[in-house]
């Protein structure tokens, strides 16, 4: 059993087509694993509705039915991605305990078509807002490699839940690095694609215009496979991008001869973990002896990326967190009062401290008197830090960076001190910010916690952002 679990989705997939492996059998194998959980990856399981589809896959495939290379092929996906059914979509939220979906989500949409079966929901921060998975309403998700440190947040109990091969793939949502710092923590693939590369329909909104969808899985080539999956336009997103989606699977053997790669020395800072940056300078070396160009570069407004996304994060949050109060669905206060009161508990009761936390800066920056100084400037710096992405990567095809400034810290080490909890993020909040595509790829590990290095590309160029991962890939 354990070499199934362990087994790429790749290789999982040539099994089920050549009917050496029933999609029910693999299904069962899976559910039996989360359902052994130890670590908190899960906030439900599809245990019925997954056999039942698992079934049907088969049942076609037996009748000689032309199938997508990837049915049968099961997955978890992050809680805050609706999903019609029985699971209740969370968010990780006390507030929303009790929604259950009426519709799926476009990238559902996506699975159901390729005939791949959600097995369940997992764990998450809040409403995504956080880089350690503390902040759930149902219990921190504990590290893969060690109990006691972090998975990263707010993807961890996807980017866990694939470390210990409780599934192949999972879906997660990155708003300023909450795929990339978990897969870097959990020492697995994380990619955020290009904003508008995969629709936001059915993702409950956190950052709107920060927020997209994208894969983790333990392999680039199963990253890739996903993200084929996924990606394309959907017209009820109006910032999806109606762009031709590639094979991305198409270019990872390639190597990166006579590829430039940059090095943005102000991700290289003195203060930077000596241990971290020797991880990512030996992916360097590997770069430089497949036949890569290693040029240094300057992104110079990422000083103050940590304060721009901060407020634009938050006052997105602000305005996309006041649709729950009370009264169409979600946690209503038993309190008696009048409406507002009403709306006072209910939000007090059902947003846990980070998000209200977020709730109220947001609400500050956007005020009467503080947009200006506060909202638009953040805007206007927004614009100079894609500005210099733009810059750099007109000189190179890609850029190398440290995913995380250290390795996973331990639980609670951060809860009390949100302004170093927000720093962790200061690799990847630029990403977000000017909308490019990035993957954290697993770069060793230090003291034995995985550490890992973030390929940055072009807009719409994921597929160069793979081939250049692939090409780090293994022998850390």
């Amino acid at each position: 059993m354990s070499e199934i679990l362990s087994s790429s989705a790749a290789a999982l997939a040539g099994k089920l087509s050549a009917g050496e492996l029933s999609a029910r059998e693999l299904c069962q194998k899976f559910l039996a694993a989360l359902e052994a959980d130890g670590h908190n990856c899960l906030i439900g399981v599809r245990g019925e509705e997954a056999l039942a589809e698992a079934e049907a896959v088969d049942a076609a495939r037996a009748r000689g039915d032309k199938l997508p290379a990837t049915a049968g092929l099961p997955l978890v996906i992050k809680d805050n991605i609706v999903l019609r059914g029985k699971l209740p979509t969370t968010c990780g939220s006390k507030i929303l305990h009790n929604f259950a979906s009426p519709y799926d989500a476009h990238v559902v949409e996506r699975l159901r078509q390729a005939g791949m079966i959600v097995l369940g929901k997992t764990n998450m921060d809040e409403f995504a807002m956080g880089s350690s998975n503390e902040n759930s309403a149902f219990g921190p998700v504990k590290g893969p490699v060690a109990q006691d440190r972090v998975p990263g947040g707010s993807s961890g109990g996807s980017a866990t839940a694939v470390a210990l091969n409780l599934a192949p793939l999972a879906l997660g949502s990155d708003t300023g690095g909450s795929i990339r710092q978990p897969a870097a923590f959990c020492g697995v693939v994380g990619l955020k694609p290009t904003y508008g590369r995969v629709s936001r329909y059915g993702l409950v909104a956190y950052g709107s215009s920060l927020d997209q969808i994208g894969p983790l899985a333990r392999t680039v080539e199963d990253t890739a496979l996903l993200l084929g999956v996924i990606a394309g336009h959907d017209g009820r997103d109006s910032t999806s991008a109606d762009e031709p989606v590639p094979d991305f699977s198409a270019g990872l053997g390639k190597g990166v001869k006579g590829l430039k790669v940059g090095l943005p020395k102000e991700y290289f800072p003195d203060e930077l973990d000596k241990n971290v940056r020797a991880r990512v300078n030996e992916q360097v070396e590997k770069l430089k002896a497949g036949g890569a160009k290693i040029v240094e570069v300057s992104l110079p407004h990422t000083k103050y990326a940590i304060a721009a996304y901060y407020i634009v994060a938050t006052a997105e949050a602000s305005a996309n967190l006041a649709r729950y109060d009370g009264v169409r669905y979600g946690h209503r206060s038993s309190k008696a009062g009048d409406l507002l009161e009403m709306y006072r508990n209910s939000r007090s009761e059902g947003f846990g401290p980070e998000v209200q936390r977020r709730i109220m800066l947001g609400t500050y920056v956007l005020s009467s008197g503080y947009y200006d100084a506060y909202y638009l400037k953040a805007q206007k710096v927004r614009t100079l830090i894609t500005r210099d992405f733009t810059e750099a990567l007109g000189q190179v095809d890609v850029l190398l960076t440290p995913t995380t400034p250290t390795p996973a810290f331990r639980l609670g080490e951060l809860m009390d001190d949100p302004v170093s909890m927000y720093l962790q993020d200061i690799f990847t909040v630029t990403i977000n910010l000017a909308g490019v595509p990035a993957v954290s790829v697993p770069a060793g590990a230090v003291d034995g916690l995985p550490v890992g290095a973030q390929v940055i590309g072009r807009h719409f160029d994921e597929q160069t952002v793979l081939r250049v991962a692939a090409s780090l890939e293994g022998d850390e």
